[in-house]
């Protein structure tokens, strides 16, 4: 006996199989959503390349009814979602400044998490005698002996520089920490910083931007050491026999000389010097949605001024927030991992994350029915080709 398929017979089976397979497709998505899975969001809006922020002028995508950005007097400023990085408006974002203390956000990040708060240091005179003319003091004394959180609280407190030398030469010294704290900018994709001395005080090339300023204080909140000290309104500091007060000289966190506070600040740092003019990196918290603003050298009105325009933007910022497309992001210019590296573990990641009905759009029953469709195809195919030596012998 001679069993025989056509050739026409042989396609029309596989044809089929394939209908079947690809019209299974839409409904496992649909059952996906019908047992109550979310649909996808609605496209927002692309992210715009990094070049947007280093335009001048004001930066903004603002939806209808989103009030104006407030009017503000700094050479540069930037206001961001502290959560997703993303930049909600900003003027002047990559322009070059002196940061003065603001710069000290760079230098906890770097030194910080290397130096144990409990350990305890008496100061020589030799860590004290570089800290420049004029500098803030916290009041740190050769032949002391300090507890590394005590530095801590006069860097973040009273803006110490004398706390800052003693510290970097916990951290190995003065040049190794600017080397260091420069490593760490680049890596977190602040390229528009270039340290010359770790406290931030006035030195020739010294210079940051309001983009850099928020990306140090945002990466700083991820740490809760760095996030306590810059938060902590007044403290005490070790003396001869006996500790006394000191205040946070952030007036926005402690309302002082006539500043109301801001509700929910949760810091930053604040800096003055007289070449960068009064510099602000403040952090506030709002219906979960946290918001960081940087505000460099404002041109109107008295020292006090940059608290009122961080105020003003961090205002805005709330009041926007979610109603208008991102300018930029502060993780844009962050080192990316090698591409070769990243596509080697890829596959790893999904095959450990992943089973294989996860975000594919088909369900297990279409699977099988779909496999299952295609080897029905592959036995046609077979024996035709069987019938066909058959015949021929």
């Amino acid at each position: 006996m001679i069993i025989r398929f056509s050739y026409r017979v042989a396609v029309s089976a596989c044809s089929l199989c394939v209908a079947g397979l690809l019209a299974l497709t839409p409904a496992a998505a649909a059952s996906r959503h019908s047992a109550g899975e979310p649909a996808p969001p609605p496209p927002r809006a692309a992210m715009p390349g990094p070049s947007l922020l280093y335009r001048s002028g004001i930066q903004v995508r603002a939806h209808h009814g989103v009030p104006e950005v407030p009017d503000v007097s700094a050479l540069s400023w930037l206001i961001a979602d502290a959560g997703n990085g993303e930049v909600l408006a900003a003027d002047g974002a990559h322009r070059k400044l002196p940061p003065a203390s603001t710069l000290k956000t760079l230098f906890a990040l770097t030194v910080l998490p290397a130096l144990p708060r409990e350990q305890r240091h008496t100061v020589r005179y030799e860590e004290l005698e570089d800290v420049g003319e004029g500098s803030s003091l916290v009041g740190v004394e050769e032949g002391h002996s300090y507890r590394v959180e005590d530095l801590w609280r006069g860097v973040f407190l009273s803006s110490g520089n004398d706390a800052v030398h003693v510290l970097a030469s916990l951290g190995g010294g003065l040049e190794t920490t600017v080397a260091r704290m420069q490593n760490k900018a680049r890596s977190l994709g602040a390229l528009d910083t270039h340290v010359v001395s770790p406290d931030g005080y006035d030195r020739p090339g010294q210079v940051s931007s309001a983009f850099d300023l928020a990306v140090f204080g945002r990466a700083g909140l991820r740490n809760p050491d760095f996030a306590r000290y810059c938060r902590t309104a007044q403290s005490r500091f070790p003396g001869d026999g006996s500790s006394y007060p000191i205040e946070n000289t952030n007036r926005l966190l402690t309302g002082e000389d006539g500043v109301m506070p801001y509700p929910g600040l949760i810091g930053i740092k604040n800096g003055y010097t007289t070449n960068a003019g009064n510099t602000l990196v403040a952090a506030a918290r709002r219906g979960g949605r946290t918001l960081v603003a940087t505000v460099m050298n404002p041109q109107e009105g008295g020292g006090f001024t940059v608290y009122e325009e961080a105020r003003a933007l961090l205002d805005w910022g709330f009041s926007a927030a979610g109603r208008v497309d991102p300018v930029g992001s502060l993780d844009a210019l962050r080192a990316k991992p090698h591409a070769t590296a990243a596509a080697a573990a890829a596959p790893v990641v999904a095959a450990a994350s992943r089973t294989p009905d996860e975000d594919s759009g088909w369900s297990g029953t279409a699977v099988v029915l779909g496999l299952s469709g295609l080897g029905a195809g592959a036995v046609v195919l077979a024996l035709r080709a069987r019938g066909g030596r058959s015949s021929r012998s």
